[in-house]
């Protein structure tokens, strides 16, 4: 038996769809989830466009199930691992299960709306709007939730969080600890989180252009993309056939600032080229790039500076979808792990938006537009965050 980590389950809660199917019908008619602040509370309402799930909490707790206060975070998280499980369709009865959760805002929505009352007098505010505050907080009420109790980590490593979170799940069951693991991230937008990135002054006032050359900078997202990954050992013991494995992964950190990418992307340099090597493929196999491509002048400079360093002149297809769900942060490595997965179920190629100046000028390698018949068979998705942490999965058709 090889150590091959299938997919056996797929859920994606984001700007653009409650559900992945509705995700991947707004990528191929390019359709953005991107619009006017609607449900966060805040003074920059009117300055910057976001990518908002589009549903209130009250909503989303209605969905859930649930009663009390809920952090919005737990909650988008939960829906979109709840789908993936339901698409997997597999009992975990008698199953080695965990849940390897990422997040980095975390139950901040919540803590937010404690700390006015708290400030102006020190016995008010309600304590339970901060017992949801750090991070594992969320993980354990979505493993409660969804039954998963043999192994429940969080991980926080800023926007490559839930590409961690994926990885980490995929050594597991390499190492053979556990024989099925829900992987991925959420992030509910803040105001903390909004007024964070507009104090680094890379959010954009208008729609974001990743990859362009006239790219202003990002628009924040919120949302939660989950996968569930299985052993071949269970996969042949349920005579189940999932056509996408992890093929490779890596991570690195060049340590080059604190929110800065390297100019030569030392970084993401350094995980492309250790992914590709442990999935044994050479750069010609690889036929499409998610990138990470927030949008940034940083980002997408450092990002293409280390595509070129791997790939030299044999560029594969590429494209940025954040243009259609706004920056995740710490879900953004699994909500694109679920669109590039989707690629090579539907042997397609999903658009960035908004590109009239490519970053990378090539003729034919920014996919503009939703492209069907291709031929997909290895898929390199990115996720780059603050720190300088830097990650890489590779899928491919088994």
């Amino acid at each position: 038996m090889s150590n091959k980590v299938y997919i056996a389950g797929m859920g994606a809660r984001s700007a653009i769809g409650n559900t992945v199917e509705e995700n991947l019908a707004a990528l191929r008619s390019g359709e953005t989830g991107l619009g006017p602040i609607r449900y966060l509370d805040t003074v920059h309402r009117n300055a910057f466009p976001a990518g908002e799930v589009k549903h209130s909490n009250a909503e989303l707790a209605a969905l859930c199930g649930w009663q009390g206060t809920n952090s919005r975070t737990a909650m988008l998280g939960y829906l979109a691992a709840k789908e993936a499980l339901e698409d997997a369709g597999i009992p975990l009865d008698d199953l080695r299960c965990g849940l390897i959760n990422a997040t980095s805002v975390a139950g901040m929505d919540l803590t937010e709306e404690f700390f006015p009352a708290f400030l102006n007098n020190h016995h008010s505010g309600r304590l339970r709007q901060v017992v949801q505050h750090e991070c594992g907080a969320i993980s354990r009420i979505m493993s409660g939730a969804l039954g998963i109790h043999d192994f429940v980590t969080t991980i926080s490593t800023a926007c490559s969080s839930a590409a961690n979170a994926i990885m980490l799940g995929a050594r597991m069951i390499r190492a053979g600890r556990l024989d099925l693991v829900v992987a991925g991230g959420t992030d509910a937008l803040s105001r903390f989180t909004l007024n964070g990135f507009n104090t680094l002054m890379i959010l954009d006032h208008e729609l974001c252009q990743p990859f362009d050359q006239q790219r202003r900078g990002l628009n924040l997202g919120e949302g939660a993309g989950y996968l569930v990954l299985i052993s071949e050992a269970l996969k042949t013991k349920l005579g189940r056939s999932p056509e996408v494995t992890v093929s490779g992964y890596a991570n690195a950190n060049d340590a080059h600032h604190q929110t800065a990418s390297s100019p030569e992307g030392a970084g993401s340099f350094i995980a492309m080229k250790a992914a590709l090597e442990m999935s044994g493929l050479s750069v010609s196999d690889i036929d499409y790039i998610n990138l990470h491509g927030t949008g940034t002048q940083n980002n997408d400079a450092s990002e293409s500076t280390a595509i070129r360093r791997i790939f030299g002149d044999a560029l594969p297809r590429m494209s940025s979808t954040k243009g259609f769900t706004g920056h995740t942060l710490a879900a953004c490595g699994g909500i694109e792990a679920v669109y590039a997965i989707s690629g090579i179920l539907g042997q397609c190629l999903f658009p960035g938006l908004r590109i009239v100046d490519p970053v990378i000028p090539e003729a034919g390698v920014m996919v503009n537009q939703y492209e069907t018949g291709q031929s997909v068979q290895h898929v390199l998705s990115n996720s780059f965050g603050f720190g300088g942490n830097c990650s890489t999965l590779i899928f491919s058709r088994s």
